[in-house]
């Protein structure tokens, strides 16, 4: 074996390096460090995008006899890649070993080379890769990303968050959210199911904002103050006590060097005032993937009674309280990873399934658009059948080609209007307003409502309870205006789209109130 790997490092055979490599480590005796160094050698000659099984073999084998597995993990260079989303280039690195894809979700802010600089957060990394084909990328904005103006919404959040899939050749991966990346996640899996293995929350939670459901929150007051310290305070302290009490020296100094790195004062600002916004509370019955909630009891920054909140409201939700005071994962992320590991290995059941009121389908969450000609009568008086089946069919073509251009699905169209479904409720606004402008140019009046919520998607049509809110929606807007519900609402901060607030209404046929918002011009 040891000659067979001098041939083939000198004919530059990499492949059959490797697997020289990897029987001469096998036949070796135990505790052999230049056989295992040998291994590490060829494994770290192969990039992200090569996966064979004799590489596969040799990865698994240094993790089992320890000494290399850390080092084999980590790319040598030329780790980072550049999946496009839209138009911008979302920075992007996979890692790690055999074992199912796990996408990392970050939170406030991220560098993934800097990531690598920090000893403890090195080895979260690290550790995360040992048992999992580990995918990160920064945020658009932060990091090595792209950075847009304005601030990103969580459904452009999501859309990166496809595309590095994608670009990673992910199909279905296990979605690790923690501290703001938790909402995006929780989020993320409830839209597209099918691609989440299952969810893990750490330091999560459902808003930023006190309600009356929700008294841990900071109130709108608070936030406001604490974007203004974050901005002026981001040079030096770059909120380390709050997220890392018990730092030491080395740890501070990595920490400020790398928010610096991630992000401006003013982004950092932009962040806070986009995350004061986001309330995912009633999305959380909506999720039918397994769920993992961790939290430290002490934490400064999210108080664990937020972490409880979450794993009640979702569905068979595990929930696992550890000890400590800091936010951050890079402070003893033995103990957080000590609880993901056996979770990701143990590939849970889906927790819930459809109801047999619901009949067969697939549960997702989705915005829902519902149109409405007020006016149609009148019309079809005016210009008579012939002449309105006319005005109709141009109608009808108006609304598919938003509903192309913006990636909704028509669902329904059998009456005066239209019923289709979005995956983003962003999209779905933009549309319903852009629909509105082309009837307008058509002489004809339209009225919208949106919601967003659970449906379920059967091969005929969808169904649901959220289908029957939007249409009651849309019965209360005034004609021309396009209304939608607090939910949907909540989903776009940091769009750029605004709202007028219309009051609490009662949706006829449905329990309690509700409170609506008509897009502004």
């Amino acid at each position: 074996f040891e000659r067979a790997l001098a041939v083939a490092r000198r004919d530059g055979a990499r492949a059959l390096e490797l697997r020289a490599a990897l029987a001469l480590a096998r036949s070796a005796a135990p505790g052999d460090r230049a056989a295992a160094t040998a291994l590490e050698r060829a494994v770290g000659w192969f990039r992200e995008g090569v996966d064979t099984p004799d590489l596969a073999a040799a990865r698994r084998y240094l993790v089992e006899h320890g000494g290399g597995g850390v080092a084999a993990a980590r790319p040598h260079g030329g780790g980072v890649r550049y999946a496009r989303s839209g138009d911008l280039s979302i920075a992007f690195e996979v890692t790690g070993l055999d074992g199912p894809d796990l996408v990392l979700v970050p939170g406030f802010v991220s560098h993934l080379q800097k990531d690598w600089q920090e000893p403890r957060h090195a080895r979260f990394l690290d550790r995360l890769g040992s048992f999992s084909r580990l995918i990160r990328f920064d945020k658009r904005g932060t990091g090595l990303s792209d950075r847009p103006g304005g601030t990103p919404d969580l459904e452009a959040r999501m859309d990166d968050v496809r595309a590095v899939m994608d670009a990673a050749g992910s199909e279905r991966a296990v979605v690790l959210g923690y501290s703001e990346g938790g909402p995006m996640a929780i989020l993320f899996a409830a839209t597209y199911p099918e691609r989440v293995e299952s969810l893990v929350l750490y330091g999560a939670y459902a808003t930023r904002v006190r309600r009356d459901d929700y008294p841990w929150a900071a109130t709108a007051e608070e936030r406001r103050s604490y974007a203004d310290r974050i901005e002026r305070e981001w040079g030096w302290e770059a909120d380390l006590q709050r997220m890392c009490p018990t730092a030491d020296v080395e740890l501070a100094r990595w920490w400020g060097e790398r928010a610096r790195a991630a992000a401006s004062p003013g982004a950092a600002r932009a962040l806070v005032e986009m995350n004061s916004q986001i309330d995912v509370r009633e999305l959380l019955p909506a999720l039918r993937v397994p769920t993992l909630v961790i939290h430290r009891t002490g934490d400064v920054d999210v108080a664990v009674e937020e972490a409880r909140y979450l794993a009640a409201r979702i569905p068979s939700a595990q929930l696992v309280e550890l000890p400590g005071v800091d936010h951050f994962v890079a402070v003893d992320p033995d103990a957080i990873l000590d609880v993901v590991e056996p979770f990701v290995r143990g590939r849970p059941q889906v927790p819930s399934a459809p109801t047999a009121d619901d009949g067969p389908g697939q549960r997702v969450l989705a915005t829902i658009l519902v149109t409405d000609l007020p006016h149609a009568a009148r019309e079809i008086e005016r210009l008579g059948d012939r002449g309105w089946a006319e005005l109709r069919r141009r109608h009808d073509e108006a609304v598919r080609d938003e509903l192309r251009r913006h990636s909704g699905e028509d669902v329904d169209n059998a009456g005066e209007g239209f019923v289709a479904t979005f995956d983003g409720p962003g999209r779905a606004i933009r549309c319903a307003v852009n629909v509105r402008e082309r009837l307008a140019e058509l002489g004809l009046v339209v009225r919208i409502g949106l919601h967003t919520g659970e449906i379920v998607r059967c091969p005929q049509d969808v169904r649901g309870i959220a289908v029957h809110t939007a249409a009651r929606v849309a019965a209360q807007a005034e004609p021309g205006e396009v209304l939608v519900t607090a939910t949907t609402r909540d989903l776009v901060a940091g769009s750029g789209l605004a709202f007028d607030d219309r009051g609490e209404r009662s949706l006829k046929g449905l329990d309690g109130a509700r409170r609506l918002f008509a897009v502004a011009a």
